[in-house]
């Protein structure tokens, strides 16, 4: 099977909404062009140590959530609920990483696992930070939990959620969701912010013009 020409590489961060929010409209991107476009998932931590994260009930998150998460997610059709907590994303970022290696156990691990920690903080404020919590993640997907809960304290995938993030700097990459289109292997340009789906429609139609 021929390798997809166009390439788009998500870079997200598990505590961004709008990560969230732009998931099911990835989703439709890939169903639409299919084999055409190959869509890679890459870490971002919005607030890495020692940066501090956020006050969870304070004024900035209360803003930002009634002003654009709440009508968007009700636009998305999708539920949200600001989450209790506000902690590192490192860990989830390496669960992630993770459950990608997951295949030979189920072959749709890493996206199972992408949803389920998205939709675990966001519907029922799971602590992104805490390994327990995290293997209990992969043991509600069929997966094994001990072996994540091994990788995680072992640093298994540190190396590449650090890797990725530094891709995002020399991209340009300053917000999330970042969008990285690729063709051929060539820099295509980047798009920042949950898009609607018309836009990220066009700008594969755009490449898919370009290869003639």
């Amino acid at each position: 099977m021929t390798r997809p020409r166009i390439t788009l590489d998500v870079f997200s961060d598990y505590v961004c909404p709008f990560c969230y929010l732009e998931a099911p409209e990835l989703e439709a991107l890939a169903e639409r062009f299919g084999d055409e476009l190959a869509v890679r998932w890459r870490a971002f931590e919005l607030r890495p140590a020692p940066e501090p994260t956020l006050d969870p009930d304070g004024d900035y998150l209360h803003d930002v959530w009634a002003r654009a998460v709440t009508p968007m997610a009700a636009e998305r059709g999708m539920t949200l609920r600001l989450p209790r907590l506000q902690p590192r994303s490192r860990l989830a970022h390496e669960s992630s990483a993770w459950a990608e290696d997951q295949a030979h156990e189920r072959p749709d691990a890493g996206a199972a696992m992408r949803t389920a920690l998205f939709r675990g903080f966001f519907e029922e404020s799971l602590d992104l930070a805490d390994p327990e919590a995290l293997a209990r993640v992969a043991d509600g997907l069929a997966l094994d939990g001990a072996a994540l809960r091994g990788a995680l304290a072992a640093g298994d995938y540190r190396e590449q959620v650090l890797a990725d993030q530094r891709l995002a700097r020399v991209l340009g990459i300053g917000g999330v969701p970042g969008l990285r289109f690729s063709l051929d292997g060539e820099h295509a340009g980047v798009l920042e912010g949950a898009q609607p789906r018309r836009q990220l429609f066009l700008a594969v139609e755009r490449l898919r013009d370009l290869m003639g």
